[in-house]
């Protein structure tokens, strides 16, 4: 007998977080997100994304164990800058039994229908900074802190319910140079020099104004809500949103893998990788300490792979070169740390610009995720 459940406590929310942690827990390709942030994200008092946004919850037991999850966003931003009629679902994970998985999609059919949406998109959370997309292609890849893992039966199951593409991320495996290759730091000196950008010293905020340093972070995440503003289903972020992910940003940043472009002291462009957190969270099941500290601080001081986590020019300053001034400092820290794998973050398959920088490295399209839709009549 299966039964879906709408929660709400804080008992249920760690049941909700902590299925996801069991069901991968023998997947040694699934990286689990932190207990403290998922808390987080779905706390209307720290996520301000709950000002423009509602959110349900649902548990499914079958024989009176949990056999599912999913949470539905109904996301007014979004919808009201689209003109879209869409409800959103994420953190949709289930075990391979279709009428598990039918029961809970039921439940956002009926939210849906009192709203008065016309379609349920996702996986999608609050957010273009959040976990995106189900893994269609790429299931013997690792995942990264910012991609979602998910057995190949998932897809399946959508296909069952009637599922469609709405649009496909593709995820890329890089690996760098053992030095930095000159022509990127000629290209990069002649764009600094052409255009009078400079590039913020990371390590110095870093270590003597952390509190400066989270200010440029926060004006980055402006140069992301512009850059981004077109893509599917992106909202801008406020200022309390902003604050939230740079104090995040900071606990896993590495000075040298992170490239922030100035003009006249302003923040133009960005781009940072992080060390991979997949063995901290796998370790850890859910938390840093105890399990994950030592796996953290290893990841910290002596990365292997990296996550490259984002990129965003303004768009008055596009088309300039600065991705070269980007890749390049970038680089100088990869070869530094010895690191020997990247993992390029999700990006929409159409985004030829952000792909097109790959062709100069040894990449390989590794794996491919995907928005579902479903027409809700």
């Amino acid at each position: 007998m299966i039964t879906v459940k709408e929660i709400s406590s804080r008992k249920d929310k760690k049941k909700f977080f902590k299925f996801i942690i069991d069901l991968y827990k023998d997947n040694p390709h699934a990286c689990c997100n932190l207990y403290s942030d998922e808390f987080a994200e779905f706390d209307p008092k720290i996520n301000d994304a709950f000002r423009f946004a509602d959110c349900k919850m649902f548990l499914a037991y079958k024989d009176k164990k949990i056999a599912g999850r999913i949470a539905g966003i109904w996301h007014r931003g979004v919808n009201e800058k689209f003109g879209y009629r869409q409800l959103r679902f994420t953190r949709f994970d289930v075990i391979d039994d279709f009428e598990v998985t039918k029961a809970l999609f039921d439940k956002l059919f009926a939210w849906a229908k009192e709203l008065g949406m016309t379609e349920i998109i996702g996986p999608m959370s609050f957010s273009d900074l959040n976990e995106e997309g189900m893994l269609i292609d790429g299931f013997d890849k690792d995942s990264n802190y910012i991609e979602i893992y998910n057995y190949p039966y998932y897809v399946e199951h959508m296909q069952k319910l009637g599922a469609y593409k709405v649009v496909d991320w593709n995820c890329y495996i890089i690996t760098p140079p053992a030095t930095p290759p000159e022509r990127w730091k000629k290209l990069s000196d002649a764009v600094l020099k052409r255009y009078g950008y400079e590039i913020l010293d990371v390590a110095y905020y870093c270590k003597h104004d952390k509190k400066r340093l989270r200010e440029y972070v926060v004006e980055a995440l402006d140069v992301l809500d512009k850059a981004f503003a077109d893509l599917y289903g992106t909202s801008p972020l406020n200022e309390k949103q902003k604050v939230r992910e740079a104090k995040t940003l900071l606990q896993v940043l590495i000075p040298e893998l992170a490239a922030v472009v100035l003009k006249d002291g302003k923040v133009v462009a960005y781009g940072y990788c992080i060390p991979s957190m997949k063995e901290v969270m796998q370790k850890g099941r859910g938390h840093i300490i105890p399990f994950g500290l030592i796996p953290y601080l290893r990841a910290m001081k002596h990365p292997k792979t990296a996550d490259l986590l984002s990129i965003a020019v303004l768009p008055e300053h596009q088309h300039r070169g600065i991705p070269a001034v980007i890749i390049n400092h970038c680089l100088e820290g990869i070869c530094k740390y010895n690191i020997t794998k990247l993992e390029a973050g999700p990006q929409l398959e159409e985004n030829q610009r952000v792909q097109g920088l790959w062709n100069y490295f040894d990449a390989e399209l590794a794996k491919k995720a995907r928005c579902w839709g479903l027409k809700v009549e």
